[in-house]
């Protein structure tokens, strides 16, 4: 039973539409022992250890499925048992997930295991564990042959332990409570670290909180709330009941502030939280003494307070208002005249509602050393019998984790005390505040029958209200997401997702340009970095989900735009619950053989993560039948088509029917990009007049404008932005780095892209077609060395009937190949399509290679380099022989005006003839470089 590998996937994903684990599992020698073979023994002992596994439905979709599963017929295989086992490990740990799939990889013992997570650390734990107790529970001779030995293995101490683990990686109640509020409002989150520190919202929508106080909360309320003397005399001075305090350092100050406020007295450290350090009706100097030893172990000042006689009360105020009070009684147990108090402590344990810490609604009674020392002072051992009805308190102070319990009297509260604790939250500055007021009945007004307010706390702890032991729950974190976001839809910046096989990036960056040219601050993710308002924020590929996360955390992001690719998806997930508008723009074949995708169907699997997370239109190419089939799958609001065939049987059908689509149009004037939608026929622009595109020629970005224009306006951009974004987007190096672009400042041009898939050589193949060049046309090509040696003979075939003359590389990452292995499989898929072996030539070094083709272009030549080093390439070619010394390219004036041409340039020849010869004078030689430079161009 070994892990092989481990996949942590964040949001949607090839296995489900929220985040899962997969770990692909090698069973050994237990893919020959299924469930009912191991035996009953076996099954009895896992219920014993986990009873809820008998809830578990499994494939027959009713309680005690899963059990039945395991005992009819063979049983089932171990890997399903451990998925099982990994889920109810989380439930046990008060982590509510169900969903599970354990299917074979095709290997021999190998499966993927699959089941759902909320928190990564806590679902991994879950699987460790899950692992050790199934081998523990096998017979010996089994565990013998497995080489394990977990003699030691308790699991009801290992249970508590990751019970306890989950807790300090899981959600808290009070945080846990408002995500669970964001998410019924459809309000997104982000975790940002592994305590409590949490985003909800994205981009410029965004509002942070940390327990509970938000982003929104005034830091010097919640100085004031700290300070528990500032906060008396705050509230004392606009006459709000408060009993009598003073901070005092010492013990000898101590015993003075008594004498003068008067016995009974609370003693608390001045910075205390959560009921630390509190002692409660101090009656006398030495239990005063004691007191104050408590308290000042948390902190150097120390607080005397007159005690006021009444109920704990916990007045929560949110945004000025009182959402709920629940009244709090400390752990206690209530005499039978039958049992001891540690069996009562047992009896009370019991209660299915009681766990360890926040597992549960209740938290477990505890026989610790604050429980016995009460008790000894109430003269009662742990062995005590109390009388019936007679309560034993076995903590000071209500907290809820400490084994409390809370009364909800939200409805019965008296007007006056709402008033009262809504003035005084107020008053301290908080948004969101909890007021400790001591009253012997809160339905009755504090000015009648006296109370006084303890305490107002910043980060009030919600878990009492959420979940009480009596009374209604109280929705009080949807009080808090309420007052973040008034208006829900001011929760999420529009994203837009692209995938596909070739084309991502470019219309990533148009659809990023529309925006910026829209006026909005775009943060958009492409496979050379992250970019936000146009400027790169981290370079690199950056097509996975941590990118993707990166922009939606960034609060000056209005509009995202995620170009999304496969090696990501397969790896980590989509990264976000949804986006608005999903474009899938072809399915072609690129990394055939890598993660388990071997066909183009697998590959659709893939993309259709994008199209199946839209929510409100999926855009698809029409004319790819791949893609076509993803719109049996998309739940989104509404599909629109992409198509370059204005016949195009089911669009046209589907625009009758009121659809969406985009369509090039044919006209006299060429061919006009054309929005369909709901019966209204939109003209956007005429392909020729989209720099993008090369007037036209370069066919593969008219698409890619197309899918622009489709996402663009499924965002609600306005025809007029749309078509200045598109007017203004060039595939310039600067605003598409790696995509078409173009040099013609040489005698000869130079076309550079990173095409590294048949498609994509193709498509540039068809443009070199359309381009006029005079000269010989020369290809850089080379092939990602991954790819399955037919895939490196497509890319070479692909080229092959648009080039004269082709020079092989290598990338710099080899990626498992030798040195010199993927050239010459270029060079022999060449050789087999027919081109002759004179104009086939082998530069390993991609720097070589480009240097080389550069020196040996002539004038009218054209020069296409598939790069793999992107910047480095584009360097090479713009300032090729502009470095360093004048060369013999380089031909100079008397009045040092100077100009490049290529060595074997006749007019450059011809003009070094006549300057040597003296020929050419001062004022005429000015004259023929100015002629020389217009000749060039």
């Amino acid at each position: 039973m070994q892990i092989l590998s481990t996949n942590v996937y964040i949001g949607p994903n090839i296995y489900a539409s929220f985040p899962v684990i997969r770990h692909v599992i090698d069973l050994g020698i237990l893919e020959e022992w299924p469930s009912a073979k191991l035996g009953a023994d076996f099954i009895e002992a896992l219920v014993e250890a986990l009873p809820g596994l008998k809830e578990h439905g499994c494939s027959y979709r009713e309680p005690g499925g899963f059990i039945r599963r395991m005992r009819e017929d063979e049983g089932t295989w171990m890997g399903h048992i451990w998925e099982h086992v990994a889920i109810e490990l989380q439930d046990v740990a008060g982590s509510n997930v169900s969903f599970g799939k354990t299917r074979g990889t095709g290997e021999p013992r190998q499966y993927n295991m699959v089941f759902e997570y909320k928190q990564k650390d806590v679902g991994l734990q879950a699987s460790f564990l899950a692992r050790d107790l199934l081998i523990s529970l096998l017979p010996q001779e089994l565990q013998q042959a497995l080489n394990v030995d977990l003699k030691d293995f308790d699991f009801e101490n290992e249970k508590i332990r990751f019970i306890k683990f989950a807790q300090s990686k899981e959600f808290g109640p009070s945080t846990g409570s408002l995500v669970e509020a964001a998410t019924k409002r459809d309000i997104p989150y982000i975790r940002l670290n592994d305590q409590s520190l949490v985003q909800f919202g994205h981009g410029k929508y965004q509002n942070r909180i940390q327990a509970t106080i938000t982003g929104e909360t005034k830091h010097i309320a919640v100085e004031i709330s700290c300070d528990k003397e500032q906060t008396n005399t705050i509230l004392n001075g606009l006459g709000l009941p408060v009993p009598k305090q003073r901070s005092v350092r010492y013990e000898s100050d101590a015993l003075s502030v008594a004498r003068h406020l008067g016995y009974p007295l609370v003693v608390k450290p001045l910075n205390g939280n959560h009921g630390r350090g509190i002692s409660i009706n101090i009656q006398d100097d030495e239990t005063l003494k004691q007191a104050f030893v408590v308290a000042k172990e948390h902190g150097r000042w120390v607080i005397l307070e007159q005690y006021v006689e009444g109920f704990d009360h916990r007045m929560l105020v949110v945004n000025g208002k009182l959402v709920a009070v629940a009244k709090r009684v400390p752990g206690h147990v209530v005499g039978d005249g039958e049992h001891t108090i540690a069996e009562l402590i047992d009896l009370v344990n019991e209660d299915p509602r009681r766990g360890v810490g926040h597992e549960k609604v209740l938290t477990r009674l505890e026989l610790d050393h604050q429980a016995l020392t009460l008790l000894e002072k109430a003269g009662l051992t742990s062995e005590s019998v109390l009388p019936m009805g007679e309560i034993c308190y076995l903590r000071k102070t209500a907290n809820l984790s400490t084994g409390g319990t809370a009364i909800d009297l939200t409805d019965v509260v008296h007007p006056d005390n709402r008033e009262m604790a809504e003035r005084a939250v107020t008053a301290i500055g908080l948004d969101v505040g909890g007021v400790d007021f001591l009253s012997p009945d809160i339905t009755q007004s504090y000015q009648e029958v006296g109370g006084g307010i303890c305490e107002v706390n910043a980060a009030p702890g919600f878990r009492m209200h959420v979940s009480p032991s009596e009374g209604y729950p109280r929705d009080v974190a949807g009080a808090v997401m309420d007052m973040l976001f008034p208006d829900t839809e001011r929760a999420r910046i529009p994203i837009a997702a692209i995938t596909g096989t070739n084309g991502k990036t470019t219309t990533t960056r148009m659809v990023a340009h529309m925006w910026k040219i829209a006026g909005k601050c775009v943060g958009f993710t492409t496979t050379d970095g992250v970019y936000v308002n146009g400027k790169l924020s981290v370079a690199g590929d950056m097509t996975g989900p941590k990118s993707a996360q990166m922009v939606l955390r960034d609060p000056n992001v209005d509009v995202a735009v995620f170009e999304t690719a496969r090696g990501g998806l397969l790896r980590s997930g989509l990264g976000y619950d949804y986006c608005n508008v999903g474009a899938c723009i072809n399915i072609a074949e690129d990394h055939m053989g890598l993660k388990g995708i071997n066909t183009l169907e697998e590959l659709a699997e893939v993309k259709r993560i994008v199209t199946d997370a839209a929510r409100d239109v999926a855009v698809l190419n029409a004319d790819d039948p791949h893609c076509l089939r993803l719109s049996a799958y998309t739940q989104a609001e509404h599909i629109m088509y992409v198509t370059m065939n204005p016949e195009h049987a089911l669009v046209k059908e589907h625009i009758r029917a009121g659809g969406k689509a985009v369509v090039i149009e044919k006209g006299v004037n060429g061919d006009m990009i054309t929005i369909f939608d709901n019966h209204i026929h939109m003209p956007v622009l005429w392909t020729h007049l989209i720099p993008a595109t090369m007037e036209g020629r370069a066919v593969h970005n008219v698409q890619n404008a197309m899918f622009a224009v489709a996402i663009a306006y499924s965002m609600n951009m306005s025809l007029d932005d749309i078509k200045n974004g598109l007017r203004t987007f060039t595939t310039s190096f600067y605003q598409a780095p790696g995509r078409m672009n173009w040099f013609d400042e040489h005698p000869f041009k130079v076309l550079m892209d990173y095409g590294h898939n048949p498609a994509a050589v193709l498509a540039m193949g068809k443009l070199v077609e359309q381009i006029d060049a005079k000269g010989i046309k020369t290809c850089v090509i080379a092939a990602p060395g991954d790819r399955r040696d037919q895939d490196i003979a497509n890319i070479a075939k692909a080229a092959a009937p648009y080039f004269d003359r082709f020079i092989c590389k290598q990338d710099d990452g080899l990626r498992g190949r030798k040195s010199g292995e993927v050239p010459h499989k270029l060079k022999e898929a060449l050789l087999e399509a027919g081109i002759p072996e004179n104009n086939i030539q082998i530069i390993e070094s991609e720097q070589e290679a480009v240097d080389y083709a550069l020196q040996h272009a002539n004038a009218g030549d054209l020069l296409v380099v598939f790069a793999d080093n992107i910047k480095r390439t584009w360097k090479q070619i713009i300032h090729f022989n502009k470095e360093g010394e004048a060369s013999e390219n380089t031909v100079t004036t008397k009045t040092n005006t100077t100009i490049e041409l290529s060595k074997n340039h006749g007019l450059a020849q011809e003009i070094v003839q006549m300057m040597q010869g003296g020929i050419i004078a001062d004022e005429r030689g000015v004259r023929l470089v100015a002629v020389v430079e217009e000749d060039a161009d």
